[in-house]
């Protein structure tokens, strides 16, 4: 009897070990959920950031020019357009020498696979003109959306030389005076 009695008391500890683990799950996710949420209403954003300097960097050159256009594209921006399970792309063309900036979502809601510092979306800029597509040269960096302690920003990073920082409009200016 007293076996049977402490079977049955072993049992009933485990039923509620079960039971507060399944509780404290819905909590857990709960929290992914809110997680998850956070993150892409965080890449909503960083998105418009990335358009928003390709923008004013178009604008700010087609504002000094007599002759000639920098063309965007897409010429306006549009959230819907986003596609967080493919390469989405901004375009910055002057008469053939283009700067092509290219972004996803990383795998993970956050990574540090290929750069030390956390981000959340990743991609490429490419920058060509004619003479280099002839000698089958496409300048490439990577950058990166970071989520880095003083803030979030996003940075560039050439694997070559191992360079980084902030992609903005002065990195910009440095890619295209390479192509002109």
């Amino acid at each position: 009897m007293n076996r049977s009695a402490s079977q049955a008391q072993a049992r009933d500890d485990r039923l509620k070990r079960l039971a507060e683990n399944i509780d404290a799950l819905v909590e857990k996710d709960a929290g992914s959920v809110r997680r998850s949420r956070e993150i892409a209403a965080l890449r909503r954003d960083a998105i418009a950031e990335l358009y928003g300097i390709c923008f004013d960097f178009v604008s700010a050159v087609n504002g000094l020019l007599s002759r000639g256009e920098v063309v965007l594209d897409p010429p306006e921006f549009s959230e819907g357009a986003f596609d967080e399970h493919a390469a989405n792309m901004i375009q910055i063309n002057v008469r053939g020498r283009i700067l092509q900036v290219e972004f996803k979502t990383t795998a993970e809601l956050v990574s540090t696979e290929d750069f030390r510092v956390p981000y959340t979306l990743e991609g490429f800029v490419r920058a060509f003109n004619q003479d280099l597509l002839d000698k089958d040269i496409i300048e490439e960096q990577l950058i990166f959306y970071t989520l880095e302690k003083k803030g979030r920003m996003w940075r560039f990073f050439d694997a070559r030389t191992y360079r980084s920082g902030p992609f903005d409009q002065g990195y910009l200016i440095a890619l295209m005076e390479q192509l002109i």
